[in-house]
């Protein structure tokens, strides 16, 4: 608006511009984040990374494609503030009220976490020092201690200057805080000086930390909090994971920060959002900063050409939407070939684009991202290639992109607000993860190998999940919980799943599990703790496994797969049925796999790490028990079938072609049509997917 008020327009045209903002004549329609009217579909776009000017050119381009919502702004500090305290917003205006003009959305991210260079010039303390020293030094992004109060002064005072500037422009959806952050391992003085008040917080005395971290040991004990060392060099299982957990609030609290500032700003029509980096991370509490946003997004990127399979994408959708429960945003995802160097560049086979957009759609995406729309020329990430390749100029993923876009015209206000019901969830850990770390019990297996297992089996067996974590409040919604290590957890939590048991539930979880309590401190209880009665067994040994284990008479049909390996914890049952035991003259007399009936329910317990097909086994066998399996589970390999209602209350089916054949699937469900073709479809007819295509069917 400021540029077209310092044209030397003249007559009425320059009186009516003048009395009236440009958006007045504009095509955006108005927007309601609780109600959208279509599935946004965009790219980041970045007119200050341009060789030469173009915005015109794009913005031609981006209306003839169908782009519908572009993401800005939040990488460029130093043009916002070329010097300190001197702002410049001409540079972004154009950009806004040219989207306006054509239509396209806006939104908005604060520009925190890349520091212009004379931020780094005049306060070099603001940037990360890590556990041992390291200096991270100028050059990298997210390399700031978020704690600091210098930077937080910069911080708030840029935010602010740019939410004043745009507050009452209506091209702006919603605004994102920051980008992808994490603390970046802050262990600054300010940082080690915030732990040791977090610390007396937590646990208000020293003799109390003395008790819960075990400081006895190695006469390491406290005797007041100026005797704190510093985290540097510390081993203490407790100790190391109340830091991990300190990390993860200097995040939380960082980004709480900035939705606080926000809020101050921000129309009823325009949502705050933060994009996570292809969450689950554990250096992040994703669950705990989505209380602060109004709606989650995510970063995803997935392998391509290949090695697409759509995994990838459905893992981090579904956990991206269980952090609210609700729908989310994809902000960035693969445009063309991506990497930080030249070395595995796959550009997407033709409809891999297109069957990614569908696959976030399909787990509750209400908008898709791509970073970004034009490839850069310079810069560490020259072969991260946008929508337009380094000639600027439309080709393959640009025509696929169109494609993509005026389907969603088409069909988006009939799968926008999709909702997905599941009566399975994954219960996820963060803590877990960080005790198995500090006390390693494989260097193939981890935490992580075991969630993704599980997830895997599922996802390729089409069974929508949830996820679940230690604080959630109400299990009572889902038939199975799935479970991996959850070796630090509290008593209430593990109370939780017992109840879940006793009335009604169907639980696997997996070796490990009880062993710690909340403070990573080994229970002085029989194990597997709280969870011995629901589980009915006990143990006192465990084995690291030199060599991977059969299971005697392959008990699960798995065939060459019939294996276990890494860890064996020597399973002594009480009341549970033992659902296999180890082939070995030593181990074979104690059960790898039990299963007891507790209450209304059943505690399935794998003490041992499974192979990929025996865990296939298993897990579709407490799925049939629990009265979960049908025709979906028997689709060819490559297809993936999920199930949501619309807005309207319809059921939609998605049928995803994960492969370069055709495949045909025969339709179980009720009569309705494909959205994409618009043909009928009825009960029991063949449904012929093209190589990495898909149907939607719409039930009547």
């Amino acid at each position: 608006m400021r540029v077209l008020r310092r044209m030397k327009a003249t007559g009425w045209i320059s009186i009516i511009l003048t009395l009236f903002p440009v958006w007045a004549f504009s095509q955006t329609p108005p927007f309601a984040p609780d109600k959208m009217d279509a599935v946004l579909y965009g790219v980041a776009y970045y007119t200050e990374y341009m060789p030469y000017e173009r915005l015109e050119k794009d913005v031609q381009l981006m209306r003839q494609a169908g782009i519908t919502v572009v993401r800005v702004g939040e990488s460029s500090w130093g043009l916002w503030e070329p010097e300190d305290g001197r702002f410049e917003y001409a540079w972004m205006d154009r950009v806004v009220e040219r989207m306006h003009q054509a239509g396209i959305r806006v939104i908005l991210g604060t520009p925190t976490y890349s520091i212009p260079a004379w931020l780094y010039k005049e306060h070099p303390e603001i940037v990360v020092t890590r556990l041992g020293g390291q200096y991270l030094n100028y050059g990298m992004r997210q390399n700031t201690d978020l704690a600091n109060p210098t930077y937080r002064f910069y911080c708030e005072r840029v935010i602010r200057k740019i939410l004043e500037h745009y507050k009452n422009n209506p091209a702006i959806i919603g605004y994102q805080i920051d980008n992808e952050t994490s603390s970046s391992g802050a262990a600054n003085p300010d940082v080690q000086a915030g732990f040791a008040d977090y610390l007396k917080k937590q646990f208000g005395t020293v003799d109390e930390l003395n008790k819960v971290w075990g400081l006895n040991y190695w006469g390491q004990r406290l005797n007041n909090w100026s005797e704190l060392p510093p985290r540097d060099g510390i081993i203490n299982p407790g100790w190391k994971l109340e830091w991990e957990r300190f990390s993860q609030w200097l995040t939380t609290d960082f980004l709480a920060w900035q939705a606080r500032i926000v809020n101050e700003y921000k129309r009823p029509d325009q949502f705050i959002t933060h994009d996570f980096a292809g969450p689950p991370r554990p250096e992040v509490n994703e669950r705990e900063i989505a209380r602060s946003v109004d709606i989650a997004a995510s970063n995803p990127y997935h392998g391509t050409q290949d090695q697409f399979d759509g995994q990838g994408s459905s893992y981090v959708g579904d956990y991206t939407r269980s952090l609210k429960q609700t729908n989310y945003l994809i902000t960035e995802t693969n445009a063309d070939t991506i990497g930080w160097d030249s070395k595995e560049q796959y550009p997407p086979y033709d409809g891999q684009m297109r069957l990614d957009v569908y696959t976030h759609i399909s787990c509750g995406a209400n908008m898709v991202e791509y970073w970004h729309w034009h490839s850069i020329h310079y810069g560490q990430e020259t072969y991260w290639k946008g929508v337009l390749t380094h000639d600027l100029e439309p080709g393959r993923p640009y025509a696929e992109v169109s494609r993509t876009a005026h389907e969603l015209q088409r069909i988006g206000p009939q799968i926008v607000d999709y909702k997905r019901s599941s009566k399975v969830a994954i219960l996820y850990s963060n803590d877990s993860h960080y005790g198995i770390e500090f006390m390693k019990f494989s260097d193939r297996v981890d935490y992580h190998t075991i969630l993704q297992q599980f997830y895997g089996v599922l996802y390729r067996k089409n069974v929508g999940v949830d996820f679940v974590f230690p604080e959630s409040a109400n299990l009572s919604g889902y038939k199975v919980i799935v479970v991996p290590p959850l070796y630090v957890a509290s008593d209430a939590t593990f109370n939780k799943l017992v109840e879940f048991v006793r009335n009604g539930g169907h639980l696997v979880i997996s070796f490990k599990s009880g062993f710690t309590n909340e403070y990573d401190t080994v229970r002085w209880t029989m194990a597997p703790g709280p969870l011995r009665e629901a589980a009915g067994f006990h143990y006192q040994e465990f084995s690291s496994l030199r060599q991977p284990l059969a299971l005697k008479g392959d008990p699960f049909h798995a065939g060459s797969e019939n294996k276990v390996s890494e860890w064996a914890e020597m399973l002594i049952p009480d009341t549970a049925e033992a659902l296999a035991y180890y082939d070995h003259p030593f181990f074979g007399k104690y059960p790898a796999i039990t299963r007891n009936r507790f209450g209304k329910g059943t505690l399935t317990y794998e003490g041992t790490v499974l192979s990929d097909q025996l865990q296939e086994k298993v897990l579709l066998d407490v799925l049939k028990f629990a009265g979960l399996t049908g025709p979906d589970q028997n689709l060819p390999a490559s297809v993936r079938v999920k199930h949501g209602t619309n807005r309207n209350g319809r059921t939609i089916h998605y049928y995803l072609n994960y492969s370069a054949n055709s495949e045909t699937v025969t339709y179980p469900y009720g009569n309705g049509s494909d959205l994409l073709s618009a043909e009928p479809v009825r009960q029991s007819q063949e449904i012929v997917l093209k190589p990495w295509d898909l149907a939607i069917v719409e039930e009547k």
